[in-house]
């Protein structure tokens, strides 16, 4: 199981990157930088900034990042027992837009398959949230009238929309994914359902986060989800309050609607 350590490591790792983040963001900005230099170099700095740190810190773990695998001192992940599962920039085209907010880092620990330890640094907001701390779900506000499903500024999944009218919600578009699932956890959204176009470092830390938070976490058909597969590929998932979870399922599980 995952230490303490790792728990504090995860939420050190995610907040260091974001400030690097906003560093260059803010220095490239001033020099007139286009969204697509923003972009890149956020990428290539956040990643290195990551690989750095667990090669130091984690050098028997293997990782798995969106952007390349670990040093070579990190074992293959093939035949390891933890792996660190990251996305030093989730939400390129936000981060590239300087006034956004909704763009994130994510560090997480899957441990035989398991996520055990993570953080998702919103660094826009100044805020890490982590497997350590994490908000109590059981403390949010009561969910309102007409839930609040959170879905991308650009093409909300069909599923999304369907649960929005199951629940009789209202949409809220938003950026990254892990702005989005941190806004359930955060109680500024109840639900969010995604379909098609994710990868384990796309949610395996947000997921980590929600659920240590007290929320209901599954795939799209409400099983586990499971991390540090051959092919990271994962492609569904569903964060949302525990008392809507029922509902949101049962409209998923209908015919056309379960991916």
């Amino acid at each position: 199981m995952a230490t303490q350590d790792d728990h504090v490591l995860a939420a050190d790792l995610a907040a260091g990157a974001g400030a690097l983040l906003l560093e260059v963001r803010g220095r490239l900005a001033a020099d007139g930088a286009p969204a697509a230099v923003l972009k890149d170099e956020g990428d290539r700095l956040a990643h290195a900034f990551l690989m750095d740190a667990l090669a130091a810190a984690r050098p028997d773990d293997a990782v798995l990042s969106e952007e390349g695998s670990g040093h070579d001192v990190h074992p293959d992940r093939a035949t390891a027992g933890r792996t660190w599962i990251i996305d030093p920039l989730d939400g390129t085209r936000e981060f590239g837009e300087p006034q956004r907010t909704d763009w994130a880092v994510h560090v997480a620990l899957a441990e035989h398959g398991l996520p055990t330890a993570g953080a998702v640094a919103l660094p826009g907001l100044d805020l890490t949230l982590s497997t350590p701390d994490p908000p109590d779900a059981s403390s949010l506000p009561p969910v309102p009238p007409a839930p609040r499903v959170v879905v991308s500024r650009t093409r909300p999944p069909a599923e999304a929309l369907a649960v929005a009218g199951a629940l009789d919600g209202v949409l809220v578009e938003m950026g990254s994914a892990g702005a989005k699932a941190m806004a359930v956890v955060r109680g500024e959204a109840d639900v969010y359902v995604h379909s098609g176009g994710q990868y384990e470092w796309d949610n395996c830390a947000p997921a980590a986060v929600a659920a240590a938070a007290g929320l209901h976490v599954s795939r799209i058909d409400g099983s586990p989800l499971t991390y540090n597969h051959a092919d990271p590929y994962l492609p569904d998932l569903v964060i949302c309050r525990a008392e809507l979870a029922d509902v949101v399922l049962s409209t998923l599980s209908r015919p056309g609607h379960h991916s």
